[in-house]
């Protein structure tokens, strides 16, 4: 089979860097490739997807505080508006796999932009209550269709290189929907309370429409097209979305290989096993895994579950009511404090965004649970002392509780935001990634639906200092989790992801192993 190691963007972790066939010992190390910036610009179309999760999280933070005011509805009511949304985006996640290995990523962009805009419509113009979670209905759907689809299309088109990068855009986009959402509440909040809030619903149209008409410029993942027996078509997206022709030779005989076609032929078109078209991949990944299946399964699964089972979407979606507890009564300036929220999110998403390459995912993943465990910690505390106690120093504490709101959401998304999508859509083997990254975003926006929807209801019942006291100590498993299961995979090829699995906690000595295989191979080259 043909070497594996990338012929661009290489560090210590993966692989020795090629040599130049007539080295200059004058020239010093070689330099990092430039990214290639007709992959940067198709994974920043298939990512603005991702807008549309973020904007509905960001406008249903404020709308139901006028929603509950116009339709004459109960906190129970909104719970199950403001979650249901994750709950009906399974459907979504669930069939948009099998649906993008029958129809092709691509189109699986374009079918999603097309539902959440009907979904959208439906919310602005809804009339009552029932009208209003039918839309929510449609909506989730395609949530959860661009949710799945974006960070799969990212992680098919990139060079190893720059992978990283590339497919944290989908987070960058949800963060800044986020943003969208926060001004649009803060902006149609003036106006009339019945057209208010349908307007901040109904407005979220409108990108679907530009992202349709985006993703007509896109190729097709080149994946997808081996898997359909297309390699003429799969070899012209590589070169263009390589960081050499070297480089897209190789990247396409290691999809040739996993895909189970000969690494000898050549043909433009050829015929492909129902194997590799899909058939058989639930049996493989549930049924009879192999111990790297399972352990890569364990590890994308449990990245999403801890990624909003640490209670951040509480904090995105009903920051207006922790600023009320913590003493913010003026609606107006509620939700001109959440638009903070939405600015601390976007700022570091971006650093994360070009850090992921170069420090890898491990480091930050751990940095940003371990950051989310203490605000979350600080968080609660200070909700827990405006509570109970009459604090002469309460404005301090009140100052408290917003820094570590702010800091809970910054910390998040320096890493477990971006990288939860980066990583889950990078491990799975290439026959087993639609499906398998379905199933983390099912975990992913269960897990939300489900805090979304009781998150009023337990703060009631065990104090809302309580209620993050609980995320305090889930967000601190998390970080013993990543620490224990999760291997770096930064530079590593697609192809190269499964055999960094199937030790589970005893994964540093899998690693080991593999980089004195490459220094090895490294020195038969020379």
């Amino acid at each position: 089979m043909t070497d594996q190691k990338e012929v661009a963007g290489f560090d210590g972790v993966s692989g020795d860097p090629p040599k130049d066939p007539s080295p200059n010992i004058n020239s010093g190390p070689p330099k990092r490739p430039k990214r290639n910036k007709y992959a940067l610009a198709i994974s920043i179309l298939a990512s603005m997807t991702s807008v549309l999760l973020g904007y509905d999280s960001g406008v249903m933070s404020g709308a139901p505080i006028y929603i509950k005011k116009d339709l004459k509805i109960s906190d129970v009511q909104i719970e199950l508006l403001v979650g249901t949304l994750n709950i009906y985006s399974l459907i979504g996640s669930a069939v948009a796999g099998r649906t993008s290995d029958i129809m092709g990523r691509r189109k699986t962009i374009i079918l999603a932009s097309a539902i959440f805009f009907v979904g959208a419509i439906l919310m602005g113009f809804a009339t009552n209550y029932a009208f209003l979670m039918v839309g929510r209905f449609v909506e989730g759907i395609g949530v959860g269709y661009a949710l799945m689809i974006a960070p799969v299309y990212a992680a098919e088109v990139a060079p190893a290189s720059c992978r990283g990068f590339l497919t944290s855009f989908p987070e960058v986009f949800i963060n800044l929907g986020v943003l969208l959402g926060y001004v649009s509440n803060y902006a149609f909040s003036r106006l009339p309370l019945k057209l208010g809030w349908r307007l901040m619903l109904g407005i979220g149209a409108v990108p679907c429409i530009f992202l349709a008409i985006g993703v007509l410029a896109m190729p097709e993942s080149p994946r997808w097209l081996v898997l359909q027996g297309r390699l003429g078509d799969a070899k012209k997206v590589l070169d263009r979305t390589s960081d050499s022709l070297e480089e897209a030779q190789l990247r396409l005989a290691d999809i040739k290989a996993a895909a189970g076609i000969p690494e000898d032929c050549n043909d433009d078109v050829v015929s492909v096993t129902k194997r590799s078209r899909g058939e058989g991949v639930w049996k493989e990944l549930l049924l009879h895994p192999t111990p790297a299946v399972k352990h890569i399964l364990i590890a994308g699964i449990g990245i999403h579950f801890f990624q909003q089972a640490s209670g951040i979407d509480s904090v995105v979606m009903y920051s207006p009511r922790i600023y009320e507890k913590a003493g913010i009564t003026n609606d107006s300036h509620k939700l001109l404090a959440t638009i903070a929220v939405g600015v601390s999110k976007t700022l570091c998403i971006l650093v994360a965004t070009f850090l992921v390459d170069k420090h890898g995912r491990r480091v930050l993943l751990l940095i940003s649970a371990g950051g989310l465990t203490v605000s979350m910690l600080l968080l609660a505390t200070g909700l827990t002392v405006i509570d109970h106690f009459d604090d002469r120093h309460m404005m301090s504490v009140v100052a408290i509780c917003i820094a570590m709101t702010l800091s809970s959401v910054g910390f998040f998304s320096i890493g477990m935001g971006p990288i939860a999508w980066v990583y889950s859509s990078e491990i799975f083997p290439l026959r087993l990634r639609a499906q398998g990254c379905s199933m983390g975003v099912a975990v992913n926006r269960f897990t939300s639906g489900v805090l979304l929807m009781t998150f009023i209801s337990l703060y009631k019942a065990i104090t809302i200092g309580g209620a993050f006291y609980l995320f305090t100590g889930i967000a601190a498993t998390g970080w013993v989790f990543f620490y224990t299961l999760l291997p770096e995979t930064q530079g590593r090829t697609l192809e190269e992801m499964e055999g960094l699995f199937g030790t589970f906690f005893k994964w540093r000595s899998t690693m080991r192993e593999l980089k004195k295989k490459k220094q090895l191979e490294g020195t038969d080259d020379a």
